[in-house]
């Protein structure tokens, strides 16, 4: 029997009816009109416009950087290339940390001016205040756990979360705080398999893995690390499906040979 269902447009309900046939979510990131459409149309469940477009789109060396308003301008641009995904927006640093009235007024202002579907936020109990009042204004949010790259001051390093049992403790304790204040989904980055299968499996709600093991209810990766656009960044829990970096380099040296050979544009190709 088959566990795939055909859903017309992706809710957070979808992902929690998933979860209980238990099938696996896919999750991809996206961050312009033309890529989204193509992530779409393959039939990913959803799309998160990550605040790793610091990274990948604009070149930061953490996600830090990125506004507000460019986070607006990325969301937009994927929901105007969406038919059928859930569209979550991650929450900038400094839009929510610290201040649930400007945590709900970031929240408020992605909805209005992106039209995504949900936002996503890092952390545990220090956010639960900004979280339940953005959930109170009808925003759903996904929460996200284990590594969370907008502390990476505080971390000092992008290694595995939640090794020691206190770190662990925490995160299983955050996570029932998350699903109890509302989230309806929970993002583990780069922390043991056991633990996130143990997290998933004591949770109601969906929880999507990303360096987390199979033991959760999905996966997500960054578009262009597994597309093989960034070609540096290899870390133990990234599948390459293309090496696009060569194939797109490879196009370019071409359209270069030919453009000075002048070999292009041909007479079909000249009015």
């Amino acid at each position: 029997m088959s566990v795939h269902k055909e859903f017309k447009k992706i809710t957070t309900h979808s992902l929690m009816e998933m979860k209980q046939r238990g099938e696996k979510i896919s999750m991809l990131t996206s961050y312009d009109y033309s890529l989204a459409k193509i992530v779409d149309a393959a039939g990913i469940d959803a799309i998160l416009v990550g605040d790793s477009a610091s990274n990948v789109m604009a070149g930061h060396e953490t996600t830090l950087p990125i506004t507000l308003d460019q986070m607006i301008y990325h969301a937009s641009s994927v929901v105007r290339g969406v038919d059928r995904a859930l569209v979550v927006v991650d929450l900038p640093f400094g839009s929510y940390q610290g201040n649930s009235k400007e945590a709900l007024n970031s929240a408020i202002r992605i909805m209005k001016e992106s039209g995504a579907h949900a936002i996503k936020m890092e952390g545990g109990e220090e956010i639960l205040e900004s979280v339940k009042r953005i959930l109170t204004a009808g925003v759903p949010v996904m929460g996200h756990l284990g590594l969370t790259p907008q502390s990476i001051y505080k971390f000092g390093t992008y290694t595995v979360r939640a090794t020691e049992d206190e770190e662990a403790d925490k995160l299983i304790s955050d996570s029932k705080k998350l699903e109890e204040a509302g989230c309806f989904a929970i993002v583990l980055e780069k922390i043991p398999a056991h633990l996130a299968t143990k997290v998933a499996a004591n949770l109601q709600i969906p929880v999507i893995g990303i360096g987390a093991g199979n033991g959760v209810d999905g996966q997500v990766l960054v578009l262009h690390d597994m597309l093989g656009i960034n070609n540096q960044f290899n870390p133990r829990f990234l599948r390459r499906y293309l090496n696009l970096y060569e194939d797109i380099k490879g196009a370019v040296e071409n359209y270069i040979s030919d453009v000075k050979n002048t070999d292009f544009p041909s007479d079909k190709e000249s009015y």
